[in-house]
């Protein structure tokens, strides 16, 4: 079976991903899920698309306990590793954000930086993973995701936007389009994955715009639901969302 462009893109691609410009605000981020959960380290935590555990990894050296899971082994391999080298125990564990095992677990669940929501190819599959998170959560638990903002695309360009947020070594985004019926940005990646090997793939991600994501979220019995901009290792509620923020923060409680 042929991979899915998000699998086939993270199949050797751990080293260069922590490169890249979007994964360099960690710390700050993480400042930010403590202050949203007041510091209790009593709180399980959930990490969603984890990737090679910065979000997951940084928590556990703050004392959380924390489970990561993604659908990359690759990934889940340098996550291991990283977290030994750090001196720090985390469970990461292989499972497609789809099919969760898990019920009732989590105080917390993080999704950040698009860790496997709105990477799906139809919204019945995104969908999957916003009710696997809710049904990770235990009754009174709270879930903070970011998500494209389909606002963003409506009044910017998204091909100058890649253009100036990437760097030389990182992935390039070519062929960039946006499809108003879908809510879809399909592009065309080019990058260079761990062993060397140049590669190219055709990728398309889903935008939100914020209700919709309060509908799908009040369906999933979400008692009360903030969309804001979400700032690069600097998440906030008190950011307003405006049509400057490529992403969005939503933070959710049950």
């Amino acid at each position: 079976m042929m991979k899915r462009w998000y699998e086939a893109l993270f199949e050797n691609y751990a080293h260069k991903y922590d490169q890249e410009c979007y994964v360099h605000g960690t710390s700050g981020e993480c400042d930010s899920i403590e202050q949203e959960i007041n510091r209790d380290k009593s709180i399980k935590i959930l990490d969603i698309g984890c990737g090679t555990g910065r979000h997951a990894i940084e928590l556990a050296k703050r004392g959380y306990n924390v489970t990561g899971i993604d659908l990359s082994a690759a990934q889940l391999k340098r996550a291991r590793e990283k977290a030994l080298e750090a001196g720090v125990t985390i469970d990461f564990q292989k499972h497609d954000a789809r099919n969760l095992p898990f019920q009732g677990e989590f105080g917390l669940a993080i999704m950040l930086c698009e860790g496997g929501f709105s990477l799906m190819e139809t919204d019945e599959m995104n969908f999957e993973i916003l009710k696997g998170a809710t049904r990770a959560l235990k009754n009174n638990g709270k879930f903070i995701f970011t998500t494209l903002n389909a606002l963003f695309p409506l009044f910017h360009s998204v091909k100058e936007f890649y253009g100036s947020a990437g760097k030389e070594g990182g992935s390039v985004c070519k062929s960039i389009s946006f499809d108003l019926m879908t809510f879809r940005d399909h592009n065309r990646v080019e990058f260079e994955d761990d062993a060397g090997n140049k590669k190219t793939l055709e990728c398309n991600e889903r935008c939100y715009v914020p209700s919709e994501i309060t509908w799908l979220l009040h369906s999933l019995g979400y008692k009360k639901i903030e969309v804001s901009g979400a700032k690069l290792g600097a998440y906030s509620r008190n950011d307003k969302l405006t049509t400057e923020d490529f992403e969005m923060l939503v933070i959710a409680e049950k």
